[in-house]
């Protein structure tokens, strides 16, 4: 995958790294080998700022691979302790959109699973009624337009749980669009799904002032068209 990672760069200072991740590059390594996110950030650290040795750049959070957006980095250590703690405490707001084809019952309001994790296939399963190692998790949701058979929702979820939004949109029949791991009948071309962390708001973790980051989705016919008709509303 071949990109400029500095146009991705939508904030930096001495602590942290924000930047836009594009679908298809995981957050951190797994068991593919592919390239990911953290050592593309670190590469471009020791290389923009001419550092010897080893950088030091640490994930605060992770989306999916086929999840594009927002992802939060820590240039220092202390960035990284006090972020990893401020979403512990969840004072970290994230908004995610996603474009669906069957329209959520009621149009808005509130979801609440109890998900179920089976680690060798890498699937979360979720049940309206707790279970034995299950965790809750909840996510807000609005719908927010509809254009050619496509809808646009707003996330914004709760709890912060492996594949939640997936899982949870999927258990009320509506799977995000191209995510055939989650029902959704065909995949997208790119293997990316329509799911995409929109903005994020958090305290500076050393200045404390409050930082709201908005990332622009993907370049493709159907996210833009939703992008330009929000801008227009």
């Amino acid at each position: 995958m071949q990109y400029d990672f500095s146009s991705r760069i939508l904030f930096e200072d001495n602590h942290l790294l924000v930047v836009n991740k594009p679908s298809g590059l995981p957050s951190q390594g797994d068991n593919t080998g592919d390239l990911h996110l953290l050592d593309v950030a670190k590469q471009y650290i020791k290389k923009q700022y001419q550092k010897p040795g080893d950088v030091f750049c640490g994930l605060i959070h992770r989306i999916d691979r086929p999840v594009s957006g927002i992802v939060v980095l820590a240039k220092t250590s202390k960035a990284l302790a006090r972020m990893n703690e401020a979403f512990k405490e969840r004072d970290v707001q994230k908004i995610y959109w996603a474009v669906v084809q069957n329209p959520p019952q009621p149009p808005s309001g509130k979801l609440e699973h109890w998900l179920w994790r089976n680690t060798k296939k890498n699937v979360t399963r979720a049940f309206e009624n707790q279970r034995k190692d299950t965790q809750k998790a909840e996510l807000n949701y609005a719908t927010l337009d509809s254009h050619q058979g496509n809808l646009l929702l707003e996330i914004k979820p709760i709890t912060g749980r492996t594949h939640q939004i997936r899982s949870q949109l999927s258990a009320v029949h509506c799977p995000i669009l191209g995510d055939v791991k989650y029902g959704f009948p065909q995949a997208n071309e790119d293997r990316s799904i329509h799911l995409h962390a929109r903005s994020i708001s958090f305290a500076h973790p050393t200045k404390g002032e409050r930082i709201e980051i908005k990332a622009q989705v993907p370049k493709t016919e159907i996210w833009l068209a939703f992008e330009k008709r929000q801008e227009t509303k």
